[in-house]
């Protein structure tokens, strides 16, 4: 079978496969650079063992059953801040299905649609 070949990147630069191109990598430092810390989007200590305990009581994703290991906000903290903490806002997830549901509810990590 033959190797995955070179892409273009935005900025025009052959990177060979596997590897980034380095404006890629600046760009996401920036993005980086300008968000807030995850105690400041609300993730703090209290969502740490609000997530722990709803893990432990559903271990497994609700959507293909396997082994959870993020708790997903139904209804994003951005939306409704008051059910940041709320156990019936929270749904146990593999990391496959939590990113397919991020990507087609919030727009593709976050992004607007």
């Amino acid at each position: 079978m033959p190797s995955k070949g070179p892409r273009l990147c935005a900025c025009g630069r052959v990177v060979p496969p596997g590897l980034t191109c380095v404006c890629a990598k600046a760009r996401k430092a920036t993005a980086d650079s300008k968000r807030p810390s995850a105690r400041a989007r609300g993730y703090d200590g209290d969502w740490q063992a609000a997530r722990a305990k709803h893990l432990a009581s559903h271990p497994s994703c609700v959507e293909c059953g396997e082994p959870a290991t993020l708790v997903d906000h139904i209804v994003s903290i951005r939306k409704a801040p008051h059910r940041r903490l709320d156990p019936t806002n929270f749904a146990s997830m593999c990391p496959t299905c939590h990113g397919r549901k991020t990507a087609a509810v919030d727009g593709s990590f976050g992004r607007a649609t």
